[in-house]
């Protein structure tokens, strides 16, 4: 599998919010690993996870954390690879304030987000970054795209033979 995505949950309870992520990698030839680490309840787990990424093969971090947990922001802090964070859905917030924290974060230690419980287009977007150095990956993305068109083709032909009989 080509390239490699460092997926980081706080917690185990974010998983089934995480499987589209891995869907996508998978289907895109995309070589991942995930980890269980809370930036507030296991901080040097997470630091290690971080400052290890690189040298242990990883392009890009995916990290997914709700409340206020701000997972990505500490990952970033510790390692210069893209991290993207993936804001769960969780709380009477319903992931606002995930979302919030991820994209607020300090000048010079950036973070990319996608939208809470994004978890399918975080796996897209690794495999996009990833895209830029490894043609293979930017081939499988390409024909995903054109797959995709061809269904909202279809979609439109449907609609329009239904409106057609009416």
């Amino acid at each position: 599998m080509a390239g490699r995505v460092l997926i980081v949950m706080g917690s185990d309870s974010d998983y089934d919010q995480l499987v589209p992520a891995w869907q996508v990698l998978e289907s895109l030839g995309v070589g991942y690993e995930v980890f269980v680490a809370s930036a507030h309840r296991s901080p040097e787990r997470v630091l290690a996870i971080a400052q290890s990424a690189r040298a242990n093969g990883f392009g890009v971090v995916l990290a997914a954390a709700g409340g206020a947990a701000h997972l990505a922001g500490v990952i970033a802090a510790h390692t210069t690879l893209p991290v993207v964070a993936v804001p769960v859905v969780v709380g009477t917030l319903g992931g606002v304030d995930a979302l919030l924290s991820a994209v607020q974060m300090p000048g010079g230690v950036p973070i990319a987000s996608v939208g809470i419980g994004g978890a399918r287009n975080a796996g897209f977007f690794a495999a996009a970054i990833l895209s830029a150095s490894e043609p293979a990956v930017a081939a499988r993305l390409e024909a995903f795209r054109i797959e995709q068109t061809k269904n909202v083709d279809q979609a439109d032909a449907r609609v329009k033979a239904k409106l057609a009989a009416r």
